[in-house]
């Protein structure tokens, strides 16, 4: 399903569409197109990215082809899900220690809408970290692992 959704490939594509996405949710899906969590996630964002596209761009990147936000995400797991608004990085509270991004696939797309409309709003308020509306029983949980400590 990924081949519906816009893909980014270089740093230059990356950084482009961070800063040109206005008014939006970016939404950046690291992962890899071979990787059945990820196209288990890629068809959840692909069949939402049409009702949701008033509030989010959805882009999917490789892990593979873009490196140097792979590490700067700190991108162990895929998939991630990292989300921006008019250029910055917004954080989410999931209950975990990680408020960066999202890690795995979400359980339902209506767990999804609700995130983007959560983000939007927090976003439009000023917010840089929102609370996740997603049933803490629907956010897989993951072992972070620190590089380098």
């Amino acid at each position: 399903m990924s081949f519906f959704l816009p893909k980014l490939t270089t740093k230059k594509d990356i950084d482009e569409v961070i800063k040109v996405v206005a008014e939006k949710v970016l939404v950046l899906r690291f992962g890899r197109d071979d990787d059945s969590v990820c196209l288990q996630l890629d068809e959840i964002l692909s069949k939402t990215a049409h009702d949701l596209s008033n509030m989010a761009s959805i882009y999917i990147v490789d892990v593979d082809k873009a490196p140097i936000y792979t590490r700067y995400f700190d991108i162990s797991y895929i998939p991630s899900t990292v989300f921006f608004f008019n250029g910055q990085h917004m954080k989410v509270d999931y209950g975990s220690p990680d408020h960066t991004k999202f890690v795995g696939s979400f359980k339902t797309k209506q767990d999804f809408i609700d995130l983007i409309e959560v983000i939007y709003r927090g976003a439009m308020r000023g917010k840089m970290i929102v609370q996740s509306p997603i049933d803490p029983q629907n956010i897989p949980k993951y072992d972070l692992l620190y590089h380098g400590i």
